[in-house]
C-alpha cells in the first residue's frame, strides 16, 4: 500500500501562501488569521504550530490552546491525527469548519477520546453592515479596575458553555490574568447595573478584516428581556462602525433563542463550525 506523505511543520518560507489560502474564507479563518498576522510581528504571538499537508498546502492546521483544522480533505486530516497523536495532547478542544472537525476527530478519537462533548453543527454567522433594532447604550468596554466585578460573570460564562471551571487544576492565575489582557486591550464589554454584570461579551480574535465575538451571556434573571440581543448588537456595532470589520460569532444549533436574536439583530449563516470539547 501507497504510504501517504505525513503533515509538515510549516515555516516562515510558507506563511505567505498560507495566509493567502486562508484569505479565501476570512470569517471562518479568523481565529488563525489574527494569530498569523500578529506573529509577523513577533513569531512569538503565534502561540502554537502551524501544520500543512501537501504542496501548495492543500491542508492546513493551527495547534496550540486549539487544533483547529482550515483546510483539507480526509487524508490531510488523517496525517495532521496522526501527527498529534504521535505528542502528549495539550490542546482543550478541536473547533473549525465542521467538516473538517469531525474528519479530524474520526481520525484521533481512538487516540485521544472520548471527548467530554461533540457539538457537530454550530451556525457561522456574519454582519458587515451595523446592526438593525435596538443597540443598547448601556454596553460599554470593561475597565481595567472593574476586573473583579467582571471575572465572575466570565466565570459563569465559561462554566455554562464549558462545562468546567476554567480556575480548575490551579488554572485560576492563568484566567484571570487572560481576562485582564482582554480588558487591556479594550475587548471586552458589560453592561452594568448597580456594580454588577448583567451581560457580557467579548471580541476574541481579530485578524484585518474580522472580529469574532465570543462569550456572550446574560446573568440568569435578566434573561428573556433582550438584553442579549441588545448587548451584542452593541459589541457588533463596534467592531462594524468603529473597528472596521465584519462581525462574527458562532452558536449552538440548539440554542434556539440566541440563534433568533443574532438574525433580528442583522447576523447572517456564512458556514457550520463544529466542537469538540476534551
Amino acid at each position: 500500500m501507497l504510504k501517504l506523505a505525513g503533515a509538515r511543520l510549516l515555516q516562515g518560507r510558507d506563511v505567505a501562501c498560507v495566509r493567502s489560502l486562508l484569505e479565501s474564507d476570512p470569517v471562518s479563518a479568523c481565529m488563525v488569521l489574527s494569530r498569523i498576522e500578529a506573529a509577523q510581528v513577533n513569531p512569538l504571538y503565534l502561540s502554537g504550530e502551524l501544520w500543512g499537508y501537501g504542496s501548495g498546502p492543500e491542508g492546513v492546521c493551527y495547534s496550540g490552546a486549539n487544533l483547529i483544522p482550515l483546510r483539507g480533505g480526509r487524508d490531510a486530516m488523517r496525517a495532521f491525527a496522526e501527527r498529534a497523536a504521535r505528542r502528549r495532547r495539550v490542546c482543550s478542544s478541536l473547533v473549525g469548519p465542521a467538516e473538517q472537525v469531525m474528519a479530524l476527530w474520526t481520525e484521533l478519537s481512538p487516540h485521544w477520546g472520548p471527548a467530554r462533548e461533540i457539538r457537530p453543527e454550530q451556525p457561522l454567522l456574519v454582519m458587515s453592515e451595523p446592526p438593525t433594532g435596538w443597540v443598547d447604550p448601556e454596553v460599554r468596554q470593561v475597565r481595567s479596575e472593574e476586573l473583579d466585578s467582571y471575572l465572575p460573570a466570565a466565570v459563569a460564562m465559561f462554566v455554562e458553555e464549558v462545562g468546567v471551571d476554567p480556575r480548575r487544576n490551579g488554572g485560576a492565575v492563568g484566567y484571570r490574568a487572560r481576562i485582564a489582557d482582554l480588558i487591556a486591550s479594550g475587548r471586552t464589554f458589560a453592561r452594568f447595573e448597580d456594580g454588577q454584570v448583567v451581560f457580557k461579551a467579548e471580541i476574541g480574535a481579530v485578524s484585518s478584516t474580522v472580529g469574532q465575538i465570543q462569550g456572550v451571556w446574560v446573568r440568569p434573571d435578566r434573561r428573556g428581556s433582550g438584553l442579549g440581543a441588545a448587548g451584542t448588537a452593541a459589541v457588533a456595532d463596534h467592531l462594524v462602525r468603529l473597528m472596521r470589520r465584519r462581525a462574527s460569532l458562532y452558536v449552538n444549533d440548539f440554542n434556539v433563542a440566541a440563534r433568533a436574536a443574532y438574525r433580528k439583530i442583522g447576523f447572517r449563516r456564512a458556514g457550520t463550525f463544529g466542537t469538540v470539547l476534551l
